[in-house]
């Protein structure tokens, strides 16, 4: 029962979407064509077999939903939402598959009150929950390479400015530290006080020890950087931005389209949750050179395995 994904269009736009997903069954059959490339999988026992996972035949007199499988080597149901950010939600699935789409195809973000008033989603908290889930399953929780090559490596500050203590008071404010690699991936991460020590150990856990390191001026990138290739500094406070090959420009490219999304779009961001819109931002640049609808389709990928809840599940 293999699936068979439908090409998504190059160019997409709004109408586009709302044809593609019209009906919530063809919304179920373009996320299982994702989720089931290869055909249904077991989420409770890992069975893949056909002659052993067949489809269930719907009936709403009996309370049998659509989309519903059985595994005959378990004996259990399931569905393809199982084990991912969609199980157990009451927001029809083709809402979903357009949130995904206008996540990963707005350059600077979207808000969760304008992803309401589209999607027509009773309250602002179901919007928000729904973000914030997308952004979770974008997210990466472990790196399985580091990066190579030149990196350059940067920090900004992400809060508002406190009314009579000047634009330079951090005290509300978050630190965020980019490294990014030129021409390719950049990751990004809330980290608690920038030090010498901190930022070591960010950059040797994500960093190949051969790799050559830009950075700016700040004295703390002097222990940071010790242990790798070559060490490129630029000095703004002297107004030196670029000198040759050494800049941080890429980085701070990155970190304003953040900026831009935080006072434009989001206008406030906790700093609880600061670390999932940071992966939302990392995962547009990251595909960048893909279409809208390839960068959704990868995004929608990462959303096995996550399956979020506030409230943590009671075991009897």
């Amino acid at each position: 029962m293999k699936h068979k994904l439908l090409p998504t269009p190059d160019d997409l736009t709004l109408d586009e979407i709302t044809q593609r997903f019209a009906t919530d069954e063809a919304a179920r059959e373009y996320w299982e064509a994702i989720h089931w490339p290869k055909g249904p999988v077991c989420p409770h026992c890992g069975n893949h077999k056909r002659k052993l996972v067949y489809r269930v035949t719907p009936n709403r007199a009996k309370k049998v939903r659509d989309g519903l499988y059985h595994c005959a080597k378990c004996g259990r149901q399931f569905t393809a939402t199982v084990g991912t950010i969609f199980e157990q939600t009451h927001i029809p699935l083709r809402k979903w598959l357009v949130a995904w789409y206008l996540v990963c195809s707005s350059k600077k973000g979207i808000s969760s009150l304008q992803i309401q008033r589209i999607l027509d989603l009773g309250s602002y908290r179901t919007a928000l929950f729904m973000t914030h889930r997308i952004r979770h399953a974008l997210r990466d929780p472990v790196f399985t390479d580091k990066l190579a090559g030149v990196v350059e490596c940067d920090e900004t500050y992400v809060g508002g400015r406190k009314r009579g203590l000047g634009r330079h008071f951090m005290g509300n404010k978050t630190p965020v530290v980019a490294l990014l690699e030129r021409g390719g991936r950049v990751r990004s991460q809330v980290m608690p006080l920038v030090t010498g020590q901190n930022l070591k150990e960010a950059l040797e856990r994500h960093i190949k020890p051969t790799s050559t390191i830009m950075t700016d001026e700040l004295p703390a990138y002097r222990k940071a950087a010790g242990r790798f290739a070559r060490h490129y500094v630029v000095n703004h406070s002297r107004r030196e931005y670029v000198r040759g090959r050494a800049h941080t420009n890429g980085v701070e490219g990155n970190f304003s389209l953040l900026k831009r999304g935080v006072m434009g779009t989001f206008h406030h961001l906790s700093a609880k949750r600061l670390p999932l819109y940071l992966a939302e931002f990392d995962h547009r640049h990251n595909t960048r050179f893909l279409t809208d609808g390839e960068r959704t389709v990868i995004g929608m990928k990462k959303a096995e395995g996550k399956r979020l809840v506030y409230r943590k599940p009671v075991r009897g």
